[in-house]
């Protein structure tokens, strides 16, 4: 009866020792001399490589010659206690299969110590590697986290539209999804494009959020989340930005600004907690090779309340630092990265929730306050990051949202569906934004955001 394969993440039990096993994966490294051999074998299911004894009296050299780093095997042997340094266990292996060779002299990742931007280049096969298998192990954790954080509260997971006819933002950097032939367009009269002839009859566009759908299952279930990815098709090639990227968007019905700031604050604590628990090998992996500070940094979000202050507040302190920063401060500027850090990281060196902006910084839908000039939205800031978290209390009200949109010059002819929440039963809600990849970066202590998610989608790059 054949053996059933064990993964090397559940291998590492001294109820094992002594047994037959069968382990399969991809050869990291081989060493040795005449009389044994040593093969370190990883399967992508835990940072550490599992060692494999190869006694050479039981295997040729011919059948040994095509194990190379990259070549995939199924080995099976006799699970042993390890007398040697960085391994409890090893195999002392009976039969040896190669599935796959790896041409040393072809494989781009035959050698240690690649740059990430070489690595960036090699998206196919970078997961192959001690960092990316971390940072792409951590990343699905979380994504779990967030699950069972919503779904033990009680929240509904709602799947938003990924093509749709509105802008929630209202900035413009959409990417536009169409069937007409962008070679013969029609047109109208006027020389505008005709777009009744185009699949959904009207200008369509991928999401840059599936906030304004979240309300209407907020409005009608409660409590809902979505996670899902969104697009902005803004040509910023920065370690900050993607063109595709993945949100988190729970929409709350009755909750006001201090519930969405206590939800934020709770959710966040609660994702650090969980990688904490369930990615401490892939953690202190990354700890040792890129950023001593990350364990620390993890672990003094959660001894610490976030500040909360107001915008203004926040200015206040900027304007009195004595800093001179690259983009100057002052009431009404909405504030950039170096801004958001120096409060978190200098300051008050703890992450901070900014409340009360400036309303002709923020979108059109959230809540005006009573002095007419601040909206009640919150960024939260971390360090590191800056801004990791955006929501806000949302306008409940009719008239005060019609006045706006008007204001704006905004289009919402579309948007009718979304106005009719505030005409039937609106009620005070609110809520936020997390960047998936903003939340990775913090937790993996990675710099570049095209680091933390597996194909990277920025301005002139969709290879793979």
């Amino acid at each position: 009866m054949a053996l059933k394969r064990t993964k090397i993440v559940d291998i590492f039990s001294p109820e094992l020792i002594g047994e037959q096993v069968c382990v399969k994966g991809w050869v990291r490294t081989r060493r040795g001399n005449k009389h044994v051999q040593f093969v370190a074998l990883n399967d992508g299911s835990t940072i550490k490589n599992l060692q494999i004894v190869i006694d050479l009296e039981k295997f040729g050299e011919d059948e040994l010659k095509p194990i190379t780093t990259g070549s995939s095997l199924h080995v099976e042997g006799t699970l042993v206690a390890s007398q040697g340094k960085g391994q409890t266990v090893e195999v002392q292996a009976q039969s040896i299969e190669i599935y796959g060779t790896a041409d040393p002299d072809e494989y781009p990742l035959q050698k240690k110590g690649h740059t990430l931007e070489f690595l960036r280049e090699k998206a196919h096969l970078r997961m192959r590697t001690n960092t990316f298998g971390a940072v792409f192990r951590i990343r699905h954790h979380l994504a779990f986290a967030i699950h069972k954080f919503f779904n033990d509260k009680g929240f509904f997971y709602m799947h938003t539209p990924l093509i749709t006819a509105s802008d929630c933002e209202g900035a413009g950097d959409m990417f536009q999804v169409t069937t007409l032939n962008l070679g013969d367009l029609p047109k109208n009269e006027d020389g505008s494009n005709d777009y009744t002839k185009d699949f959904f009859g009207k200008p369509t566009s991928l999401t840059v959020s599936g906030q304004l759908e979240g309300e209407l299952g907020a409005t009608s279930l409660g409590a809902i989340y979505t996670f899902g990815p969104t697009f902005r098709a803004e040509n910023s090639n920065t370690p900050r930005h993607l063109a595709e990227f993945w949100m988190i968007e729970p929409e709350v019905a009755f909750n006001d600004i201090t519930d969405n700031m206590d939800l934020a604050e709770e959710f966040i604590k609660y994702c650090v907690q969980y990688a904490l628990d369930h990615c401490k090998d892939d953690i202190e992996f990354l700890n040792q090779m890129y950023d001593n500070t990350l364990i620390d940094r993890l672990q003094g979000v959660l001894k610490q309340e976030f500040v909360r202050l107001s915008y203004t507040e926040g200015i206040k302190i900027l304007e009195e630092s004595g800093k001179k920063f690259e983009f100057p401060v002052k009431w009404g500027v909405d504030l950039q990265s170096e801004h958001e850090r120096y409060l978190v990281e200098q300051h008050f060196k703890r992450p901070v929730i900014l409340t009360d902006y400036p309303r002709e910084i923020k979108a059109f839908y959230m809540k005006q306050n009573d002095d007419g000039k601040t909206v009640r939205a919150m960024d939260v800031l971390f360090p590191q990051i800056g801004e990791i978290i955006g929501g806000s209390e949302r306008e409940e009200n009719y008239d005060k949202l019609i006045s706006e949109i008007e204001r704006r010059g905004i289009p919402m002819k579309d948007m009718w569906w979304y106005l009719e929440t505030r005409k039937f039963g609106t009620v005070p809600h609110a809520g936020f934004g997390l960047g998936f990849e903003r939340l990775i970066l913090f937790v993996t202590g990675m710099a570049n955001i095209r680091d933390v998610i597996p194909f990277p989608r920025t301005p002139n790059n969709a290879e793979f």
